[in-house]
């Protein structure tokens, strides 16, 4: 994007985009509103308008990043060969692929709670909650269609791995652990088709 695109954007669009890129990169804590609206290119009293405080900006820096991500993994899914197994498999080998870039900071949302470990009513650890229930009910759904036995339980064994993948890679930088994950939820899958012929 331009800069002449971004200034042209609304400024409550752009608060939204700059408090993306600092409390992605950065933490939240480390952030300061004076940081996003500056970021923004916006004046703080501005960014007030649009916000009525710091925990909202959080907040709204979650949504934003709700729908992407979940659209995400879901096109991870779809555009995989194979079964339910193969393409769970592949949702952790396109993370692995993420996490292998520079830019990566882990997942935004499990950051995000480790921030707020001593505020369990935080908005934003609701949206957080939300965020990683609706995958695993988007996953369960999925794995019903396919006739997985017991839907629920395989998508929330395999959310586990997940987000124990992406706590891993961010405590040793090693991406690797998120394909050992996949294998891993590969097999879980697989198994849970019975006496089913692989397909």
């Amino acid at each position: 994007m331009n800069a002449r695109s971004s200034i042209d954007k609304p400024a409550r669009e752009r608060v939204i985009d700059a408090a993306n890129r600092l409390f992605y990169r950065e933490g939240i804590r480390a952030v300061s509103v004076d940081a996003v609206a500056a970021d923004a290119g916006v004046t703080k009293k501005t960014l007030y308008y649009h916000f009525k405080s710091k925990d909202d900006l959080v907040a709204e820096y979650l949504t934003s990043r709700d729908q992407p991500n979940l659209k995400l993994f879901e096109t991870w899914f779809d555009s995989a060969q194979g079964d339910a197994a193969d393409k769970v498999e592949a949702i952790f080998v396109e993370l692995a692929r993420s996490a292998r870039h520079p830019k990566w900071r882990g997942c935004g949302f499990l950051r995000t709670a480790a921030e707020l470990a001593n505020l369990p009513g935080h908005p934003a650890m609701k949206i957080g909650s939300a965020h990683k229930k609706a995958f695993e009910g988007w996953l369960a759904a999925r794995f019903l269609q396919d006739g997985i036995d017991s839907p629920e339980a395989i998508a929330r064994q395999v959310v586990l791995l997940m987000d124990g993948a992406f706590s891993t890679m961010l405590v040793h930088r090693d991406a690797d652990y998120a394909e050992e994950a996949g294998r891993a939820a590969k097999s879980i899958v697989r198994a849970s088709f019975g006496a089913q012929p692989s397909r």
